[in-house]
């Protein structure tokens, strides 16, 4: 069986040429062929094709289809009863239902939905859209969390002894945040080995406000290199002076030569991996606390099984605030496409593994942290069943593409009217801001003058996060769950045995047959 579509995909620009596939390329090669096929594309451009196009200005998610996945579980309803809520019909409505969720130890993070953003690094897409993703976020009450190397890759910082002492690009980000930030929602950092060695945490905890901090464990795992495009050829060469090896070598005079030339436009930029022990992880939690970090957190992908447990365990002795669980196929905007596709434990089998290890370790009476799972959400089924499935320990989703494309529309929306070009699709509901955004007359009512200062990218954030909101109280109503605290794994069914024997989540035609029993013959 084929999983997904081999040797082919938008992603990479490729197709097949035939219909039929043997052993993952086309059945049948041809002397004249045109090489549109990954292998036939990989002939010409080589190492080009194993990143999404163009790199830099996209983000992919995988096409892998696996044998279980979380359309395999269906969200169960009642009519009876209600939780969280009075029973009177009048107040047992959608619309009084509570999404807000609070993370954290000691330092508590509310958010007003159980949601925040993947991890929003160095590419320029992300640094191109940023404003409609950090404004968005604060004005949602979400997390947005500022993803790896932004200062490593801030070819304005300045360094002394190795060490930031100032990064106007990571300034940036959080001023955008922190400026309409309302009371709900967080600004994260995120460390990589090269953050590390720089000093980015202490420098933002100290002079520019951040309160949390998150670890990324086993940074390079999935994000082993990537292209960098560079205005002058000294931005390449500062690169390499931080600690990067940096291909083509900058310092070669025929590379500086074909840079001059227009020849070379892109280099590409590897990092080193991190390696995670027991004792170095606790030492490196406790440090950013030390340095003045209010919530330390953690971000795993989906290595094996063992690793898993190390990460439950790990963070669990250094009691860190947060453990988010990143499981496959994933979302990329700078790492390998196949390895998006063909690596790691896919989400649904990592979510329930662990909440198999957290419910062993909480019966040991262990710290068990709060759960974060990521890894193909976009929509407020997905997050209703993700909660439910990791319940109680899972606390919120966090959301790569989906949380990333309002920013992107938003953007374009405000750009074709200033000139003009709006699809007609969008031009039926109007022809400027207030009449296509559902939500403008709210967002002019809350914010008065300042209305005209909002990212046109952070209302299409705000405007899907709304609707996020209302389809996740519409599957609460329905399970009469009235807050989110009381959603839990009896709010699932299985579809199939073989997920009801991954999850432990009961098959259908087994889930409440005791009960429905004692109800019809008792």
């Amino acid at each position: 069986m084929n999983y997904r579509t081999p040797n082919a995909s938008s992603a990479i620009d490729t197709k097949n040429m035939v219909q039929d596939l043997a052993s993952g390329i086309c059945s049948v090669c041809f002397d004249d062929c045109l090489g549109a096929c990954e292998v036939g594309k990989s002939s010409y451009r080589g190492r080009e094709v194993l990143y999404p196009m163009p790199f830099g200005k996209v983000t992919a998610g995988a096409t892998k289809k696996h044998s279980v996945d979380y359309q395999h579980l269906n969200i169960q309803g009642t009519c009876v009863g209600a939780i969280g809520t009075e029973t009177d019909s009048d107040k047992a409505i959608f619309p009084n239902v509570s999404t807000e969720v609070e993370l954290g130890s000691k330092h508590k993070i509310k958010l007003s939905l159980p949601v925040f953003t993947g991890t929003l690094g160095s590419t320029d897409i992300e640094k191109d859209n940023w404003e409609g993703l950090a404004v968005g976020a604060a004005i949602s009450g979400i997390m947005v969390v500022i993803g790896e190397n932004v200062v490593g890759m801030d070819t304005d910082a300045e360094f002394k002894n190795g060490r930031v002492l100032k990064s106007p690009e990571l300034e940036r980000r959080i001023e955008c945040f922190k400026n309409w930030y309302e009371g709900k929602g967080e600004i994260i950092l995120q460390q990589n080995v090269e953050d590390a060695r720089c000093g980015s945490a202490e420098y933002a905890v100290e002079k520019l406000g951040v309160n949390c901090i998150e670890l990324k464990w086993g940074q390079g795992a999935k994000d082993i290199g990537g292209k960098v495009k560079l205005k002058t050829l000294d931005s390449a060469l500062e690169l390499k002076s931080r600690g990067y090896i940096v291909l083509p070598d900058p310092e070669d005079k025929t590379v500086q030569k074909r840079f001059k030339e227009g020849e070379v436009k892109e280099f590409e930029r590897h990092s080193r991996l991190g390696m995670f022990e027991y004792d170095s992880f606790v030492k490196a939690a406790k440090h950013y606390r030390n340095a003045g970090a209010k919530f330390v957190s953690l971000k795993t992908g989906a290595y094996r099984i063992s690793d898993l447990a190390r990460a439950l365990r790990f963070s669990s002795d250094a009691e860190i605030d947060l453990l988010t669980i990143d499981g496959a196929g994933d979302e990329t905007g700078m790492s390998p496409w196949r390895m998006m596709n063909e690596w790691g434990i896919p989400t649904i089998y990592l979510e329930a593994m662990t909440y198999k290890f957290a419910s062993q370790l909480k019966a040991k009476g262990k710290y068990v942290p709060d759960l974060a799972i990521a890894g193909g959400f976009s929509l407020e089924d997905h997050i209703f069943k993700a909660l439910a499935l990791g319940a109680p320990f899972f606390k919120a989703v966090c959301m790569g593409r989906s949380l990333m494309i309002p920013a992107f529309v938003g953007k374009n929306i405000q750009r074709w009217i200033k000139e003009d070009k709006a699809p007609p699709e969008m031009k039926k509901y109007g022809d400027t801001v207030e009449k296509i955004f559902i939500t403008a007359e709210i967002l002019k009512a809350k914010f008065g003058k300042d209305f005209k200062k909002l990212p046109v990218g952070a209302m299409a954030m705000y405007t899907f996060c709304d609707r996020l909101k209302i389809g996740i109280q519409q599957f609460m109503a329905g399970a009469r769950k009235f807050a989110v605290k009381h959603i839990d794994r009896n709010d699932i069914v299985s579809l199939t045995k073989e997920c009801a024997e991954v999850t432990g989540i009961p098959y259908v035609m087994e889930s409440d047959m005791r009960e429905a029993e004692r109800i019809l013959l008792g």
